[in-house]
Parts: C-alpha cells; sequence; structure tokens
C-alpha cells in the first residue's frame, strides 16, 4: 500500500479491543492483495494499555497508518478524526468486529463511483443476518431507525450498520461538520449528508451480530436520543451552515 494520494482509505475504529484486534490481519491481508493503492487507518479512541500496546506491536507487522489519543471520546469523533486524516479518492468504514465482512469493501467501491454516500443495510429483501441481536435490542434498533428518519427527513431503512463509504468530497464536507461524538453519529452524518444534496445509496449485505457489542443499554440509548434532538436543534440554529452559507446571510 503507498500513503500518497490513494485510491482508497479504510478507516477502523478502536476501543479496549484486545480480542478482536486479530481482525486487523483479515483486513490487511484482504487489502493488501488489491492492486488499486490503499491506506489503512487505525483510530484508538483511548483504549486501555493492553490494546494500545497490541497496537504498537501490530503495527511493526502489517501496514496501517495509527491515530491515538488518551482519552475515549465516542466512535464518532474517532471516525471523525480517520475521514479527516486520510486522503483517499474513497473513503470506507468499518467495525473491528468485521460484522459485515471486509469482502463487501468491492460493492461499495462500484456503487462509489455512481454516488456520495453509500451505507450498508441489514434491512434490504436480499440482506441476511446469519446471527440476530437479542429481541430487546432489534426492537430498539428499530425505534432508533423510525426516530431518526422522522426527525432527520432522510430515507434509509438501516442508520447504524457500521460499514458505511464516501467520496472525497463529501467525507470533508461531512465530517469536518460532525458534532456528535458517540453513537448517533451515523444519524448527523447521513442527515448532512442528505442537507448537502449527496447522493445516498444503500446495498443489502451479510451481517453477523457480535455478542461483545460496546453498546451500553440503557444508557447509550438514551444519549443516542438526546443527540437526535441535538442534531435538530443545531440545524435550526445554523451551524451546520458552510462559511458560504453563512456570509451569504449577511447580505
Amino acid at each position: 500500500m503507498k500513503s500518497d494520494s490513494p485510491y482508497l482509505s479504510v478507516i477502523v475504529p478502536v476501543y479496549n479491543e484486545i480480542k478482536r484486534l486479530r481482525n486487523l490481519e483479515r483486513i490487511n491481508a484482504y487489502l493488501q492483495k488489491k492492486k488499486y493503492t490503499v491506506e489503512l487507518i487505525i483510530v484508538d479512541d483511548g483504549s486501555n494499555k493492553k490494546t494500545r500496546d497490541l497496537l504498537y506491536r501490530s503495527k511493526k507487522r502489517l501496514r496501517f497508518k495509527l491515530i491515538h489519543y488518551k482519552k475515549n471520546q465516542g466512535k464518532g469523533f474517532a471516525i471523525r478524526e480517520g475521514m479527516l486524516e486520510a486522503s483517499g479518492k474513497y473513503r470506507i468504514f468499518t467495525d473491528i468486529d468485521l460484522s459485515t465482512p471486509i469482502e463487501s469493501l468491492e460493492r461499495f467501491l462500484s456503487a462509489l463511483k455512481k454516488y456520495d454516500v453509500v451505507i450498508a443495510t441489514r434491512k434490504g429483501k436480499t440482506s441476511e443476518v446469519l446471527v440476530h441481536q437479542s429481541f430487546l435490542r432489534e426492537s430498539m434498533g428499530k425505534f432508533f431507525t423510525f426516530l431518526s428518519r422522522q426527525t432527520t427527513g432522510v430515507d434509509v431503512s438501516d442508520f447504524t450498520c457500521g460499514f458505511k463509504g464516501f467520496s472525497r468530497n463529501a467525507a470533508i464536507r461531512i465530517f469536518s461538520q460532525l458534532r456528535t461524538k458517540r453513537w448517533s453519529f451515523d444519524t448527523e452524518s447521513l442527515f448532512l449528508a442528505n442537507k448537502y444534496g449527496y447522493s445516498i445509496h444503500e446495498i443489502p449485505v451479510l451481517w453477523t451480530n457480535d455478542s461483545e457489542t460496546k453498546v451500553a443499554f440503557p444508557r447509550d440509548i438514551v444519549t443516542s436520543l438526546k443527540d437526535i434532538v441535538l442534531i435538530k436543534i443545531y440545524s435550526f440554529s445554523g451551524k451546520y451552515q458552510s462559511d458560504h452559507e453563512k456570509n451569504n446571510c449577511l447580505y
């Protein structure tokens, strides 16, 4: 992989992932086979010492760029850091648990040639969920999706699946404006994509639930619901306007 002007950037956020860091081997091996240039960016979101040490050891063997900061900020913050640090023409993030297989990447790259934002969905007609979440988690997920659609006006079937791709321009515009640090960043990023007129396309995927999820009930659900309200407040108050839009309002 080359670090200068790569065709693709792959961003992977991690937080205390001592058991799942082995998946970096699979991700790296897959990317190394590609004929186009790729950069792999790992964002360490304030992990504990065991995870941090393992990341530095892995970096000696595998080829990736490591972003690290001491204090945990949240997945949304980590993705934002990775997207803005990236330099690829296309930028895709995936979860370290690989609930959506890294092999899905080619379909996303193909779609990104036509659309600005491409997201995975577990709700499509051809989607396949091999291992489901618990009834409670699936029910809460459906409610969160319903609420996100109603409050943001974005008509997609799955806001939170952890595999999304962006063109360079869309990534920079959206993530430079992102304010949500934790789980609602998916909703905010799609809200901004829609607000700025970017095309959004869903791709049905194969998906397997990882029982060691980092989402904590009910705390993170309450926080996410609050964040959705804040997204609307930010929008109404003009915090998402570009400098050009703000200047136009002065005349």
